[in-house]
Parts: C-alpha cells; sequence; structure tokens
C-alpha cells in the first residue's frame, strides 16, 4: 500500500512538473567550453546539445535568473542557522531546455557523490541550488560541519521533513555539497540498470529492498553508467558479498568504519533485521551477474 502510494504521488509530480515545462517561456543561455572555474557543468536531454555532450552556465548567469531566499536550521552540512539564496531545482528543465518528461535532475559532486532528484522528490520538498550563503558568492562560503569547503555548488532546502519510511529507512535530505554538474534525464532510464529483476522482483520484500537501494546505495555506486562513483565496489560487487557474506554485508551497512576505519560510506545503525533482509534480497539476482 506504500508503495502505490509513493507511485501515485510520483505520477502526479510528473504531470505537474510537465505543465511548468511546457509554460517556460526562456531559456538560460548554455556555453560550449568553460570559462570559469565555477561554471556549472550540464547534461543529459536538453534541447540542442547532442548526447554525450557538457555545457556550461556562467554562475553569473545563474545568479539572473529566479532567485529565492530562506532561512535554514535543519541542514547537517550548516554550522547553526544561514540564510540561503538559489534557484529552484524545479524551474531549471524549463529554462535549461530539458526534453518532456526528462524531470530527473542528478546532481554530481566532484568526489563522483551523485544525489538523485526524481520528480516525486522535487515536488515535496522544493530542493534549491545554492548560490550564495548568508548573501556571499561560493569562494567565501564558510567552511561545512566536516570542516570542508562546500563549493562551487550544494543543494538544500527551506525545511526537510520525511514523506515516508520503508521498514527503518526513512527518507533522507538529498544535501550535496561539491556540486559541479546537473544532468537531467528521464527517471527510467537513470533507474533502468538497478531495476529489481529475476523471480521475485515484483515481491514486496525486493520492492522494499530497492526503493531503499536507490535512494541510498545509489548515491556512491554504479552499474552501466548511471549512479555515484565515490565508491570502487560496483553494484555486482555488493551483491555478491549480500550473498556469500551476509553478516559481513549487514555490519558493514550498519557501521562501516568498524570494519574499514578509512570508509567514508555513511553507517546507518538504525537499519533493523527486517530492513537489511529487504536490501539482500533485492540484491540477490545482482550477484549472478558481471560487471
Amino acid at each position: 500500500m506504500q508503495l502505490l502510494a509513493l507511485a501515485l504521488i510520483a505520477a502526479a509530480a510528473s504531470s505537474a512538473w510537465h505543465q511548468l515545462t511546457v509554460s517556460a517561456a526562456s531559456r538560460i543561455k548554455l556555453q560550449r567550453t568553460r570559462h570559469s572555474a565555477g561554471d556549472l557543468e550540464v547534461g543529459g536531454e536538453l534541447a540542442g546539445v547532442p548526447p554525450g555532450e557538457t555545457r556550461f552556465i556562467a554562475y553569473s548567469d545563474l545568479l539572473k535568473l529566479p532567485l529565492e531566499t530562506y532561512t535554514v536550521t535543519d541542514d547537517s552540512n550548516f554550522i547553526g542557522t544561514v540564510r540561503i539564496t538559489g534557484v529552484a531545482l524545479e524551474k531549471l528543465p524549463s529554462l535549461l531546455g530539458a526534453a518532456q518528461d526528462a524531470h530527473m535532475i542528478t546532481a554530481v559532486c566532484d568526489d563522483l557523490y551523485a544525489a538523485h532528484y526524481p520528480a516525486a522528490y522535487i515536488q515535496a520538498h522544493h530542493p534549491l541550488l545554492v548560490l550564495r550563503i548568508d548573501g556571499r558568492d561560493p569562494a567565501h562560503w564558510p567552511l561545512g560541519a566536516d570542516h570542508s569547503a562546500m563549493g562551487p555548488y550544494l543543494i538544500s532546502h527551506a525545511k526537510f521533513t520525511p514523506g515516508f519510511q520503508i521498514l527503518a529507512h526513512k527518507e533522507e535530505p538529498q544535501v550535496p555539497w561539491g556540486v559541479i554538474r546537473l544532468d537531467f534525464n528521464h527517471e527510467a532510464d537513470v533507474y533502468a540498470p538497478i531495476q529489481p529483476r529475476g523471480p521475485a522482483a515484483d515481491s514486496e520484500q525486493v520492492q522494499q529492498g530497492f526503493a531503499i537501494a536507490k535512494q541510498n546505495c545509489f548515491r556512491c555506486h554504479a552499474r552501466d553508467g548511471e549512479g555515484g562513483r565515490k565508491s570502487k565496489r560496483s553494484w555486482e560487487r555488493i551483491a555478491r558479498q549480500s550473498v556469500t557474506d551476509p553478516r559481513s554485508f549487514d555490519d558493514y551497512v550498519r557501521n562501516p568504519q568498524a570494519l574499514n576505519p578509512a570508509s567514508q560510506m555513511a553507517a546507518s545503525p538504525q537499519y533493523d533485521a527486517a530492513t537489511l533482509a529487504a536490501l539482500r534480497s533485492y540484491f540477490r539476482p545482482f550477484a549472478e551477474t558481471r560487471p
């Protein structure tokens, strides 16, 4: 029932997105070459951009777009309260000439982490491509909570409230920093490489594992050119570990630093046995394939 509700929300969000896209009257200028280190890379299904090519947007041109400003108190990237100014992600497809229904936005970071924004997420949470923090440009932004430089771009929200919970996994805010690129594609194409497979693909347990994996694991682990590439562990390698050593798989998901102090993977200590079983059931068929 919960997964059906999510599907209905996604369908409604897609319809709303299409209305916003087709009503746009103007588009932002895309550059063929980079003119500054602060230029934002864009790609995907954009009007006039051949498949596989990259275009660039100057920071100064982004500042000419309709901007929104919010006071943020609940973003873990920031120390204390900040005011953010930027462009709503929901407006960017029309401004950049994205193809009809190419409403999945993927934010790629300088460490190859990838945050995914399907239409349902964007309509529910209204994420913002941040251009200024407390009125300052990226060169003068404060350091993040982990003492890292957060530019050239980041994505945040006015406020984030989880919209769903699947087993022990609550919907997580997608708040990447160090964003250097945005891709605009069809959601079905982005998720195609990691769609559930095998005879149990439609089971509730596998579908639960898929919903968790595509929001959590897909940010750092890639398959067939989609997903984040921050981790060198492929989707198949994760799957094989879940089958051959399920206890190690569970322990690593819950507390990766305990097994590998150098790991940058976020711990999920709240994942209970049912949640981890759903993940392992989802990953199992991928263990039979080779990258």
